[in-house]
C-alpha cells in the first residue's frame, strides 16, 4: 500500500487574497485592452441633418447624393442628381444594397441612415479600398474615406424595377410592348 504524501498548507496571509483579485482583475483589463485595440476599427456616422422613417435594408435601392473626399479634402467622387427623367424616380444616384455592390463601409453606413437625411461618413481603408483603389482614381492605397452622403429616399428593389419599366414603355411611345408603331421588336410586314 502505498502512502500519500500530505503536504500542509500554509494559511492565507491576511491580504493575499484582495491581491490575487486585483492581479486577476489587471489581468483581464490588460487582455481585453490588447483585444481592443487589435479590434478593427469600424466606420463613424455623424448625423449632419435628421432624416425621418425607416432606414433602408438589404434589397432596397437607395437614391443618394454624395461628396467622397480623402483626408486631405481632395474630392475624388461626386454625384448630385439623379441620371433619370424627373418624376419616375427620386433625385439622387440608385444603389441597390447589398453586400459586394459598393465599398464594405459604405454599405454599413447607408443601412444606418435615415429618409431624407445627411451625414458624414468615415470609412477606414479596410472597409474602403484597402491597398487596392480602382484604376485611374485619385484614391492612393491604405486611404481612409469621408463621404458627405443624403439619402433621398429608398424603395424596395420590385417597385425600382416596376418603375423602370414604366421609363422603358414612356422612352419607347405610345404603343410600346403591343406590336404597334413605336413597339419593340422586328418591324411587321
Amino acid at each position: 500500500m502505498s502512502e500519500v504524501t500530505r503536504v500542509p498548507i500554509q494559511p492565507i496571509e491576511k491580504g493575499s487574497l484582495t491581491k490575487l483579485w486585483l492581479g486577476v482583475i489587471v489581468a483581464i483589463l490588460l487582455g481585453a485592452g490588447i483585444a481592443w485595440s487589435a479590434a478593427p476599427a469600424g466606420i463613424t456616422l455623424k448625423e449632419l441633418a435628421a432624416g425621418t422613417g425607416e432606414s433602408p435594408a438589404d434589397g432596397d435601392v437607395a437614391f443618394v447624393k454624395y461628396k467622397g473626399m480623402l483626408d486631405d479634402g481632395t474630392v475624388f467622387d461626386q454625384a448630385d442628381s439623379s441620371p433619370f427623367p424627373p418624376g419616375v424616380f427620386p433625385d439622387g444616384i440608385p444603389m441597390l444594397i447589398q453586400p459586394g455592390q459598393m465599398v464594405e463601409g459604405f454599405y454599413q453606413g447607408l443601412k444606418q441612415m435615415e429618409k431624407g437625411g445627411k451625414y458624414r461618413l468615415n470609412i477606414p481603408a479596410k472597409l474602403a479600398y484597402g491597398d487596392a483603389p480602382p484604376p485611374q482614381s485619385e484614391i492612393p492605397p491604405g486611404a481612409d474615406l469621408t463621404f458627405e452622403v443624403e439619402l433621398v429616399d429608398f424603395m424596395s428593389q420590385e417597385d425600382a424595377e416596376r418603375r423602370f419599366m414604366i421609363m422603358q414603355q414612356m422612352m419607347q411611345g405610345p404603343g410600346a410592348g403591343n406590336g404597334e408603331p413605336g413597339a419593340e421588336g422586328p418591324p411587321q410586314p
